[in-house]
């Protein structure tokens, strides 16, 4: 088979809904309501899929959601009434997923797959469920039944950026808008406290830089700088009110903030330079900026955005503590002033299988502050 010209996945699987699935939904169950979407894994959510993202998870798929009565009542009818008439192929991709005999441990599907033709019924990528369960299985909680702390905390910001981008084509049941919208940012002490906790790690190793150097230790002062790179792109999306994608779109989720005109030159010199002084000059402008975005929120107290010694050895530093600690006090919620300064949980914790199973992240959250 020639192979089609690449169609954005949103637009692929808006097409798709609308032309191709929607048809048969409404002549297996009529008048019942549903509502679809293209939401949860995959590049295409985001928006930053290419050609080369069609190899496996990608192409004509969307989520259909029905009442819990209705997916119990004609859910299975729904999927094998697709099966049996979605078209082979639409826009030219095959609308049959064949397995690729690697598992999906983070979607919790069959396995994962990938776009091949068959003779006979296609084993589709239309996930059928309720919202309340979709949603469910993905954040560990109900937006419907309102966001509380422990929720916003427990989730990593992958999750709640799958849930909050990729599109809506049809809200009959009134209901994944609304979740949706629940969910776009956090509360504003929340906010204050997830970008505090963002400064704290970043205070705990600004000086390292120099110090690694000063002993010789060029690798160990790079690694630092790696580190600091990356604290310095999920801060500066968590200013503009992103939520910070995992590492595979980290750079491009970047790429599109506004700061990242200014900054990026600054953070890839800090990356390319081969001496510790040579990052320090080049991350001392990015601290300053950063600063600055910092005082333009009006979040907190506003601070001297200028570098400045650490203590009495010549490392240039930002004093990132003491943004954390004036975003910490201009917290009103008691019960959020209350909280270890550890952050939401992919603030202190990056294993990909880790942060991928829900019901894993609330515990070691509600663990966490329990324990303080």
């Amino acid at each position: 088979m020639s192979e089609p010209e690449f169609v954005p996945g949103l637009e692929l699987s808006r097409r798709f809904y609308q032309e191709a699935v929607r048809p048969i939904v409404e002549a297996t169950a009529p008048g019942v309501e549903h509502s679809a979407a293209r939401l949860g894994g995959g590049s295409e959510v985001l928006g930053f899929d290419t050609a080369r993202s069609a190899d496996h998870e990608w192409g004509p798929r969307t989520q259909l959601f029905l009442s819990p009565g209705d997916l119990a009542a004609h859910g299975e009818r729904i999927w094998a009434a697709l099966a049996d008439q979605l078209p082979k192929t639409f826009l030219g991709y095959p609308t049959n997923f064949a397995p690729t005999g690697a598992a999906d441990t983070v979607d919790g599907t069959d396995g994962l797959r990938y776009m091949r033709l068959t003779d006979g019924p296609v084993h589709h990528r239309v996930e059928i469920a309720d919202v309340d369960g979709w949603l469910t299985g993905r954040l560990g909680f109900t937006p419907s039944a309102g966001v509380t702390v422990a929720d916003w905390l427990a989730t990593p910001t992958q999750r709640l950026v799958e849930v909050t981008a990729g599109a809506v084509f049809h809200d009959g049941l009134g209901q994944l808008e609304a979740d949706r919208e629940r969910l776009a940012w956090y509360p504003r002490d929340l906010w204050r406290y997830v970008l505090a906790c963002q400064w704290q790690r970043i205070s705990q190793e600004e000086a390292f830089v120099g110090r690694c150097g000063e002993v010789g230790d060029e690798l160990g002062s790079a690694v630092v700088t790696a580190r600091l790179v990356r604290d310095l792109m999920r801060l500066v999306l968590l200013m503009e009110r992103r939520y910070p994608p995992y590492s595979k779109w980290l750079g491009s989720a970047f790429g599109g903030t506004v700061a990242a005109v200014t900054l990026s030159p600054y953070l890839l010199g800090a990356l390319a330079a081969t001496d510790w002084k040579g990052r320090e000059a080049q991350l001392v402008p990015a601290y300053e900026h950063v600063a600055a975005m910092h005082n333009a929120l009006g979040l907190a107290e506003p601070q001297d955005p200028a570098t400045r010694p650490y203590y009495e050895r010549p490392f240039r530093v930002i004093g990132a503590d003491r943004f954390a600690r004036a975003l910490f006090e201009s917290v009103s919620d008691p019960g959020i002033r209350a909280l270890p300064p550890t952050g939401a949980v992919d603030q202190f914790a990056d294993s990909t299988d880790f942060l991928g199973r829900a019901e894993v992240t609330r515990g070691a959250y509600l663990s966490t502050v329990s324990t303080r």
